[in-house]
């Protein structure tokens, strides 16, 4: 092995805690660090206009395109399951929302045996990142690279449910992000002026030309090195292909590899390396190495019901994508001034609220859309309307992330077991319940809102959680199949310092260390993970 595949740390993974890393690991000059992402470069058009998401999502260039297993709690559907096949990973195709969670769900982190992860230990990490558009303040910091905007476009028929909302009892507050987030507010997003500031933007391009960092894409990892000794097991290095063809290729790691891959693919490599259940890996022929039963397990995600109206005499992107004019006037705002619809997630408005009073913080968020189609990736509808998705923060359904093979190559069984308990299906039809009683608000009715998914026919509990099975999607939130907790859980994979139990010099550092998943979108989290695991890994070493 030359001088040149000789590194400090390898990261495995180039997206949204991979770029994080390499920036932070990077600082010490005479650290070398070498970066792995399987995808490409991210300079396809579509990635830094924010309405590009519609053309990134579901593109093979920029995603992997997974689909679920056939999902009972969805009535037999298997759905599209996007994931960043692109330098910056899932913050190059995203919806750019920043959303931290809530303080409870750091606090639980802590009491589940993890200390330092409570709220008030990560806040500050969360502030090290963050360059927010007001300044700095008790909540914010401004110094960071993550550039935190507010939007650049309104509607009046978002601002009406905002107010349909505070008529049913759900107050309209100024900002989310400061702990609890129980009420009406616009998200605020990962933009710089009207572009989307993904993590390369943020992390990776200004430290790119370091020389101690190297940053290999389309490479796509087929094993980590585990070396057996006396002194117990540890991390080597790493096996890698280019997707674009040659002989494999080894790298050696004397510090650490840090997997970074996300809640699909760090299980997935654990596995095909011999780690996780070595009775199921050694059936389908790959050599066990570490028998750690909780890789893979514990998969849950944020489900979003997208309950759907029609309206009248409301402007929405469905009336202006439906005509040449409309779409004109859309680029000529994005171009000349950087403002409108095309710098818009596809949704701005946000929403939380306890669907049992009896509950001490918010369990369900909305995602208000001034848009409706059948999914992502097709048509808007012939018709202006509004589309008021309903999510679970909390789920108790949980799946996970099983290899069929030792390729890594093949992607892995990817199983949710969504609303496959009582308590979930009960959840979602409170929170589908809700929605129609704030849109049945004083403040919506000049636009004579006729609900057309899952139409009012639908009226008993059991259907519409029948119903939200059938409108149920995901919002890309999988987390937790690599959960972090203490040696004595038989289902942690990592402990508090994201060391992977059992493996010397191995780590994992992304969304899917999270032991529950936050209440709200995963970005901004997995920052916070990663910036917490660079300092970590530093101070370790």
């Amino acid at each position: 092995m030359s001088a040149d595949d000789n590194y400090d740390y390898l990261i495995v993974g180039g997206g949204t805690a991979g770029c994080v890393l390499a920036n932070r690991l990077s600082a010490k000059p005479d650290v070398r660090v070498a970066m792995l992402e399987a995808g490409g470069k991210d300079d396809y058009f579509w990635i830094d206009i924010p309405v590009g998401y519609l053309f990134t999502i579901g593109n093979p260039r920029t995603d992997w395109c997974y689909k679920t297993a056939a999902e009972p709690g969805l009535n037999g559907r298997s759905i599209g399951y996007a994931r960043g096949k692109v330098l910056g990973g899932c913050s190059s195709i995203n919806a750019m929302i920043y959303m931290r969670g809530q303080a409870a769900d750091y606090d639980h982190w802590a009491a589940m045996g993890n200390p330092g992860w409570s709220w008030q230990d990560v806040l500050p990490v969360f502030k090290r990142s963050e360059n927010y558009q007001h300044g700095a303040d008790e909540f914010h910091g401004a110094a960071g690279e993550l550039r935190v905007e507010e939007r650049r476009v309104d509607w009046d028929i978002l601002d009406a449910w905002r107010d349909a909302a505070a008529q049913y009892g759900i107050p309209a507050i100024a900002e989310f992000n400061r702990g609890d987030n129980s009420g009406t507010a616009y998200f605020q997003m990962n933009q710089r002026r009207g572009r989307r500031w993904s993590v390369t933007r943020a992390f990776l391009d200004p430290v790119r030309a370091r020389p101690n960092l190297t940053v290999f894409t389309n490479a796509h990892v087929q094993k980590i090195h585990i070396n057996i000794g006396d002194n117990g097991r540890r991390a080597t290095g790493v096996t890698f292909r280019d997707s674009k063809g040659g002989p494999p290729r080894t790298l050696a790691a004397r510090r650490g590899v840090v997997l970074t891959a996300g809640a699909i693919g760090s299980p997935q490599l654990l596995q095909v390396s011999g780690i996780g259940n070595t009775d199921d890996l050694a059936t389908i022929g790959v050599q066990p190495v570490h028998h750690l039963p909780g890789v893979g397990g514990n998969l849950h995600d944020h489900l979003q019901i997208r309950m759907v109206w029609q309206l009248s005499n409301a402007l929405t992107m469905n009336d202006l994508a439906r005509t040449l004019g409309g779409r004109m006037k859309m680029a000529l705002q994005y171009f000349l001034f950087r403002r409108g619809p095309m710098t818009m997630p596809p949704s701005q408005l946000g929403a939380f609220a306890r669907s049992d009073t009896g509950l001490a913080h918010a369990d369900l968020e909305w995602h208000v859309q001034p848009l409706s189609l059948d999914r992502f990736g097709e048509p808007l509808h012939p018709y202006s309307a509004i589309t008021p998705a309903v999510c679970d923060l909390r789920p108790t359904s949980r799946g996970h992330v099983r290899i069929t093979t030792p390729d890594s190559q093949v992607a892995p069984e990817i199983r949710l077991n969504y609303l496959t308990t009582e308590r979930d299906r009960a959840v979602a039809a409170k929170g589908m319940r809700m929605t129609r009683d704030i849109m049945a608000q004083p403040a919506l009715a000049p636009f004579a809102p006729s609900e057309l998914r899952p139409g009012p026919a639908v009226a008993s509990d059991e259907a519409l959680a029948a119903a939200a099975g059938d409108l149920g999607t995901t919002i890309f939130h999988p987390v937790g199949t690599c959960r972090m907790g203490p040696a004595t859980d038989d289902g942690a994979v990592v402990d508090h310092r994201l060391r992977v139990h059992g493996i010397d010099g191995l780590y994992v550092a992304d969304a899917s260390i999270m032991p529950r998943i936050t209440s709200g979108n995963t970005h901004a989290p997995t920052v916070m993970i990663a910036e917490k695991a660079a300092a970590m890994i530093d101070e370790a070493n």
